[in-house]
């Protein structure tokens, strides 16, 4: 007898592949997906828009506003993927795009991309995407969407639960099994909480994130 499967809930998760911090908190989703209830909706914001246009570049670095300048690539592919494919193309390529930039360290490897893009069974031309600004509107629309609602002194990662957008949680590393279920839940209670707005503490420059399985 084939054990019926309960209701998931979709989990809006909005990402911006460059980055290492959501990169964790993507893959405790995934763990959070095998232990409760949830199916991640993964979504992208882009931190070059957010970074550059919407908060105008104030207060950068000449070496931060370059790499927020090339965060467009990654992004822009991204876009053009869920144009071609559909929404539902972007976590297998968000995977396939952040195991080569983050667990394997590859951020200046040109052929990430077109590696990416053939793991998650996508043609190679969608590459071209990358300096282009034809999807541009359609990273903006998604982008909007989240940042509209949770406001722009925030970065990724943003996802939504029981309706209410919050960024966050940002983690060293990603718990596994019933512990990234319990973190879950602890959320869900938060996120449920009429007029809750923050629960922040401040992160040392030190703390680096940790890509270990």
């Amino acid at each position: 007898m084939i054990k019926e499967q309960p209701d998931r809930d979709e989990v809006p998760f909005w990402f911006d592949p460059l980055c290492p911090w959501a990169w964790i908190t993507s893959r405790w989703l995934l763990e959070v997906e095998q232990v409760r209830p949830v199916h991640p909706d993964w979504r992208i914001m882009s931190l070059a828009y957010l970074n550059l246009v919407q908060r105008e570049g104030k207060g950068l670095s000449e070496a931060y506003r370059d790499l927020m300048t090339k965060a467009w690539g990654p992004v822009r592919i991204c876009a053009a993927a869920a144009e071609h494919g559909g929404r539902g193309v972007l976590g297998p390529l968000y995977t396939a795009i952040g195991t080569r930039l983050h667990n394997q360290g590859r951020r200046d490897d040109p052929t990430v991309i077109t590696e990416a893009l053939a793991e998650a069974g996508l043609p190679d031309s969608l590459a071209a995407a990358a300096p282009s600004t034809e999807f541009d509107q359609l990273i903006k629309d998604s982008h909007d969407e989240a940042f509209n609602e949770v406001g722009l002194d925030v970065g990724t990662p943003v996802l939504r639960i029981a309706g209410t957008a919050l960024f966050g949680p940002v983690l060293r590393q990603a718990p596994r099994g019933e512990a990234a279920g319990r973190l879950w839940d602890g959320l869900v209670l938060v996120a449920g909480t009429h007029g809750f707005f923050e629960l922040k503490r401040s992160r040392d420059r030190t703390v680096k994130p940790s890509f270990e399985e």
